[in-house]
């Protein structure tokens, strides 16, 4: 049976193909959506191309200047916040809403922190407060550089397939992603993403009033721990902290529309689904 996931995402592909943009030395991808309205910057995980929010682009592009970006073959976290800046001002995109999710919430924070006049909200989701540790967790622990890419990318494919056994309504978002960390995302691009936080640096002092910060996180998420996600929410102290009671480490793909419903909220759009879907999405 086809995967209506990848069907949708790939429908989408093909009428919002990635675009290639050389910054310094580096080639990055990015997808641009939409032509006015408040400005989104949107920042995917280790496991996704731009097109990875294609669900939330498409509902709002007629109402968003939308960028979502790919990320490059090469560099780490404090490289990539100055190609943002450099790709942003290209584009013309402005004081832009950044939400980045899980690899890209930590280079959001970065970006968001060293380029504050260029934020006017920061999304930090699923994510992480500190690099400090990670080095000495799988797949961290491995030499991201030497070994075989197939090791690599089964790592992946045995965390995932986890997944699916343990919430089998969600095996075609696990499909999905298989596919992504399966030679959609390229050899070095995969590499580089997971050296970006195996080597990342510490995030600098973040000067935005907490009005201006919002959080996500998912009650069920494998990868970011309690622990950790109530480091998130204490280095950030945002305004608003949005709870997935389901939705694991991509509510984004697993809850589209709530996704939505949230961003719609933070970019003072009128939010077009009524409540928050019997209790599967909390804010405090």
């Amino acid at each position: 049976m086809p995967n209506s996931l990848i069907a949708a995402r790939d429908r989408f592909a093909a009428r919002h193909p990635e675009q290639r943009i050389l910054i310094g030395t580096r080639e990055w991808g990015y997808v641009e959506a939409g032509e006015a309205g408040p400005a989104l910057l949107l920042i995917p995980g280790t496991l996704g191309r731009g097109d990875i929010f294609w669900q939330q682009i498409e509902a709002l592009e007629g109402r968003a200047r939308i960028v979502a970006i790919t990320y490059p073959g090469s560099g780490g976290v404090a490289e990539w916040a100055g190609d943002l800046a450099e790709l942003c001002n290209r584009l013309g995109l402005g004081r832009a809403t950044v939400l980045g999710s899980s690899l890209g919430g930590y280079l959001a924070q970065y970006f968001a922190a060293a380029y504050p006049h260029m934020v006017e909200r920061l999304i930090a989701a699923n994510t992480l407060h500190s690099v400090g540790g990670i080095a000495a967790r799988p797949p961290y622990s491995s030499d991201l550089d030497s070994a075989p890419i197939d090791e690599l990318r089964a790592g992946f494919g045995r965390g995932l397939n986890a997944w699916r056994d343990a919430h089998p309504e969600q095996a075609e978002l696990v499909d999905l992603l298989l596919a992504e960390v399966g030679g959609r995302i390229q050899e070095p691009e995969l590499r580089t993403r997971l050296n970006a936080l195996k080597h990342g640096p510490e995030l600098p002092p973040l000067d935005l009033p907490r009005e201006r910060i919002a959080a996500i996180e998912s009650a069920d998420d494998p990868l970011i721990p309690p622990a950790m996600r109530e480091a998130v929410r204490e280095r950030l102290q945002p305004s608003v902290a949005y709870r997935f009671e389901s939705g694991g480490h991509f509510p984004y793909v697993a809850r589209p529309y709530l996704y939505v419903a949230l961003l719609e909220e933070q970019l003072g759009l009128p939010v077009t689904r009524d409540g928050w879907g019997d209790g599967e999405l909390r804010a405090r």
